[in-house]
């Protein structure tokens, strides 16, 4: 008896969310408009837009290194009407830089759904700049300490903390000038109001296939596909070093499984779309996904990575 009853229950709940969705979803990301995660959302929520026969719009809420739309996102009815595109910065390194401020549990509010993309992180220059090589951009660093800007999305952002941790690595000081968002920051860099930056590659593809930025090392362990000339870091004298932005699919916690499921399903198969992917593809960025116990494994071991970035690298939010 409890066999069949249990069967029921599984089969009334698989149809009761077959149905889903009915109205439209909403994408929270939790950055300003212009970015490489504005990028992947959008491919997203296309695909998904297309797969599921509801609108599927991307709502940009930026501020707070991202703690306000992951606060606000938490407190969503965990109904699969409202997602948020995770990140590396609220996910893995939010929680070592602000400890008990965080005003949510990356573990505990969030259902993982699936990760969707790696993104290289690269150390960038105006193609105005005197700079042609990592190595002259950090002599001249150490000639000058503490008169090089960097520009970054934001305090706490992954580009923030990328190089931070290269900055420790290479025993150099830089002035970090934080903006709300990549878009801005790309205009000051390009105009030369700072020096560099080391931001998520899809952001800055634009601008290097035209010609207003120099790539000039690129964070991940292996030589990015589409900038095959640009050298590693690990390659140009930092041996070990890497560090990529990478971004996922999450919900609020309580979300039924049978729409966890389903969007992970439909969402990986936009990864395997070349048509839904391709945006993201001609960017550099890497494409992942996986299960939600992947994803949620893949989560509690960048915690521990970035934690330990954070304490030995003496990052603060400033």
């Amino acid at each position: 008896m409890k066999k069949y009853l249990a069967l029921f229950l599984v089969t009334f709940m698989q149809c009761g969310y077959a149905a889903y969705p009915e109205k439209s979803i909403r994408l929270v990301v939790p950055f300003a408009t212009g970015g490489t995660s504005e990028i992947v959302a959008r491919s997203v929520a296309i695909g998904l837009t297309n797969a599921l026969g509801q609108s599927v719009y991307v709502e940009n809420k930026p501020g707070g290194a991202g703690n306000i739309a992951m606060e606000e996102v938490k407190r969503a009815n965990p109904d699969g009407y409202t997602l948020m595109l995770g990140h590396v910065g609220t996910l893995a390194v939010n929680p070592a830089l602000f400890g008990k401020k965080l005003p949510y549990d990356p573990n505990k509010d969030f259902a993982p759904i699936t990760l969707v993309a790696k993104v290289p992180n690269v150390i960038a220059v105006s193609e105005k700049s005197a700079y042609k090589t990592i190595g002259e951009f950090v002599a001249d660093a150490k000639k000058n300490p503490g008169k090089i800007n960097y520009g970054s999305a934001g305090n706490g952002s992954a580009g923030h903390l990328a190089m931070e941790y290269f900055s420790s690595e290479a025993g150099i000081d830089l002035v970090h000038v934080p903006y709300k968002g990549s878009g801005p920051m790309l205009t000051d860099l390009i105009g030369g109001q700072i020096q560099a930056t080391f931001n998520g590659l899809p952001s800055l593809m634009g601008q290097i296939k035209g010609s207003t930025l120099r790539p000039l090392a690129i964070g991940s362990a292996e030589r990015s596909k589409i900038l095959p000339k640009v050298p590693t870091l690990a390659e140009s004298g930092y041996k070990g070093f890497e560090t990529s932005q990478w971004y996922g699919i999450i919900a609020p916690a309580g979300t039924p499984r049978p729409i966890i499921d389903k969007l992970q399903k439909e969402i990986v198969k936009i990864l395997q779309s070349k048509e839904d992917s391709s945006r993201m593809i001609e960017d550099g960025a890497i494409l992942i996904g996986n299960t939600p116990e992947q994803f949620s494994s893949f989560i509690y071991g960048e915690q521990i990575r970035w934690g330990k970035v954070v304490q030995q690298a003496k990052i603060t939010i400033d």
